[in-house]
């Protein structure tokens, strides 16, 4: 009977998903269920979506529901983490200070200024959480979703002993994606993926024991195939390989794309604000919640793809399965360096989560993921020494930012940046008011 902590269960976008995914297996159903989450009002909105739930389904589950934390660690068993420090205000100045100096970021979450950013909010408070469970629940796994999601994980591994692996969906939604382009069923299609987050490689692409590559490459030949996926396309004719993340996202990680207004016209024809999106999304779904509890209709129980449920069941059950997961490259990917956060093949099963050796990369690929992992890298850096220094560093290294800006403007932004959200960085706080310009 596992006892199951969800932090962040106010995001009601995708804490809604993650519950239903939970409570849709039989093996999780007897057991406790404890949403967390700081604003009160959101996570009774959960909490009272949940005990329906429950309730319709006639399920055995325990439900709590608290904003302390410590409370609902005491006991548990897997903990999940979708937390976002400062919200939909820190998000606005993740992307609106860099804009200003002519940074325009797609979406500003795991890469550039927004990545750096949300990586030092994040990693003290997941850092807290997790001295949380050394002592309350020191065999829980701890399944993170928060992004920045390579740094975060690089740091939790680095700084504490928790059994923490990190989950996205990148590489399973490409991968649905890459079938629906060959035209096939994506049951039949065998893949062999890795790398690091939103730079993970299709290394293999198989069916039935046929390299699909070829076909691929001829069907992105088709106007509309490439017109909506231009980047990506570009990087696969130009490196071999297809990756992970969507055009919009993969255009923050190279020096390419994003450059000027003419290129971003050029290569991404159809704009996306995802800092819109984000709003709209948490306004859409929370109304979407209050009208299904004011109706007298029985709410769905559906099973998502999400990793999270599928992974706890086979810890749970022991049955065995597969999935592309953020870990320690504890010598998995042989050309990136050692103790960094690498994204490859895991299998999961009763007695823990296996990654898989991959070996070298293809040279061209695992110098494009090196690219990243040094501003991840000293992202790390900066959140575990409290480092302003490491902060400039991380921006002046950054593929876009560095395409586009001198090391002094890029020290100039960081600065403003450190400044404009001193309010999620009190660590940091006395060092960035203090600290002259080129001090640590």
């Amino acid at each position: 009977m596992p006892k199951i902590v969800l932090i962040g269960a106010g995001s009601v976008v995708f804490a809604k998903t993650l519950i239903g995914d939970i409570l849709s297996f039989p093996a999780l159903q007897s057991g406790t269920l404890s949403l967390v989450d700081l604003d009160a009002p959101r996570l009774e909105l959960m909490a009272a979506y949940t005990r329906r739930l429950i309730a319709e389904q006639r399920l055995p589950t325990q439900l709590e529901a608290t904003t302390d934390r410590r409370q609902a660690l005491a006991g548990a068993d897997y903990v999940i983490t979708v937390i976002q420090i400062g919200g939909g205000r820190s998000y606005e100045l993740d992307v609106g200070v860099p804009r200003r100096y002519g940074v325009d970021q797609a979406v500003g979450d795991t890469i550039g200024p927004g990545g750096v950013f949300r990586g030092l909010r994040s990693i003290p408070v997941l850092l807290g959480i997790c001295r949380d469970i050394e002592e309350l629940c020191p065999h829980a796994w701890l399944l993170n979703y928060t992004n920045p999601m390579a740094i975060n994980v690089w740091a939790l591994r680095r700084a504490s002993q928790v059994k923490v692996v990190g989950l996205c969906h990148s590489v399973m939604a490409t991968a649905a994606y890459l079938a629906r382009v060959m035209g096939l069923r994506y049951e039949r299609l065998r893949y062999w993926a890795a790398g690091i987050n939103h730079l993970a490689w299709f290394l293999k692409l198989e069916c039935d024991g046929r390299d699909l590559y070829p076909l691929l490459r001829r069907k992105v030949r088709n106007p509309e195939v490439e017109e909506a996926e231009r980047v990506r396309v570009a990087i696969l004719r130009l490196f071999g390989y297809f990756v992970s993340e969507s055009s919009y996202h993969m255009s923050e990680y190279v020096p390419y794309y994003r450059r000027t207004p003419q290129s971003i016209a050029q290569y991404l024809p159809q704009p996306r604000d995802y800092l819109s999106m984000y709003q709209g999304g948490l306004d859409e779904q929370r109304q979407t919640i209050e009208a299904q509890l004011a109706s007298c209709q029985p709410l769905p129980l559906r099973r998502s793809h999400e990793y999270a449920s599928y992974i706890i069941d086979s810890l749970a059950t022991g049955v065995p399965r597969r999935f592309n997961l953020n870990v320690r490259n504890d010598r998995l990917i042989t050309n990136l360096p050692e103790g960094c956060c690498v994204e490859v093949p895991c299998l999961v099963d009763g007695a823990g989560m296996h990654p898989c050796h991959v070996g070298e990369l293809p040279p061209q690929l695992a110098a494009l993921d090196r690219s990243a992992i040094n501003v991840q890298e000293l992202t790390v850096e900066a959140a575990l020494q409290r480092s302003r220094k490491a902060v400039r560093r991380a921006l002046a290294v950054d593929p876009l930012t560095s395409a586009i800006l001198t090391p002094q403007q890029a020290g100039d932004m960081a600065d403003e940046m450190l400044e404009a959200e001193r309010e999620w960085l009190p660590e940091m706080r006395e060092r960035v008011r203090a600290t002259p310009a080129g001090g640590g």
